[in-house]
């Protein structure tokens, strides 16, 4: 499981900082989380394909989150994008993605299908759950979490020295079913070990509430907004933001594992500044950067 960060700042970007966006790569999955001006560009610098794309989430529809889509869209269907689209947001994203392809998209050039989130898993398989929270912004937004399902990895050595061999009959074992091999049982305890799956939240443009760490319990990772730190606290409650402080609470809270601090606002160019601030009541947290590369 790998994430990618396409941006790190907030409404204004920077020479070094773009416009938001993270991209989660997990085994066959490519899903985008927000796509802010330029995340093309991000993309092609960070060598991976939108050709990859299998999901995008959008926590909500700020123009620093979403106006990347237009362009998107457009060189998708330039190279021939086949798969359905899954477009997942806040209420009113059906709209919204109706606008944007009547405006930029002369004609239906991809599939796509916009399912509107409330709160909940609002998808999951057998090998992982995406889960969303509503937090408190100034316009509907949802904050997102990926959870990887617990596993079970078969303890091969052993079992070729029990002498059971390769085959589809281990599937069974996976799945914590004992099975039978030649007349003898094998029970799946005694070959298998339980693996706990990894979860990875994102909070952004929030101010601290309770389904920010809700959403974040337990994560191996949280990236979290800090558009601010404490000596601007008041102006980040008035535009509804956190600062690296109250990020830090949020993941202490939480009990992650790791704070990644992210939506940094422009007037900042030391970014020291905010893991320092944050490491008081966290101290495993880092700022993240632009094309910084995160494996869980």
């Amino acid at each position: 499981m790998e994430v990618i960060l396409l941006g790190t700042s907030s409404m204004v970007p920077t020479e070094e900082r773009n416009h938001s966006g993270a991209w989660l790569r997990y085994k066959e999955e490519n899903i985008l989380i927000d796509c802010g001006e330029g995340t093309q560009r991000q993309i092609r610098k960070a060598k991976i394909s939108a050709m990859k794309i299998t999901k995008i989430l959008i926590t909500h529809w700020h123009g620093d989150h979403i106006l990347g889509l237009p362009g998107l869209f457009l060189t998708l269907g330039s190279q021939g994008y086949s798969t359905p689209l899954e477009i997942y947001g806040p209420r009113g994203s059906k709209e919204y993605v109706q606008r944007i392809m009547q405006l930029f998209v002369p004609r239906e050039t991809i599939q796509y299908k916009v399912i509107e989130v409330d709160k909940g898993t609002f998808f999951e398989n057998e090998e992982f759950t995406l889960i969303a929270l509503p937090l408190q912004h100034s316009i509907s937004c949802l904050g997102y979490s990926f959870v990887e399902k617990d596993r079970r990895r078969i303890d091969m050595k052993k079992l070729l020295k029990a002498g059971v061999k390769a085959g589809p009959h281990l599937k069974q074992l996976q799945t914590g079913e004992d099975i039978l091999f030649e007349g003898k049982k094998i029970k799946a305890k005694d070959y298998t070990a339980l693996v706990a799956g990894k979860k990875i939240s994102f909070v952004t443009d929030t101010l601290s509430c309770e389904h920010a760490v809700l959403l974040a319990k337990e994560a191996d990772i949280l990236f979290c907004e800090s558009t601010y730190l404490e000596d601007l606290k008041e102006m980040a409650k008035e535009r509804k933001h956190m600062t690296a402080r109250e990020a830090g609470l949020i993941a202490k809270k939480a009990k992650a594992k790791k704070l990644v601090l992210i939506h940094f606002s422009q007037r900042y160019t030391d970014l020291s500044l905010f893991s320092k601030e944050a490491k008081k009541v966290f101290p495993n947290t880092i700022a993240g950067k632009d094309l910084q590369v995160f494996t869980v």
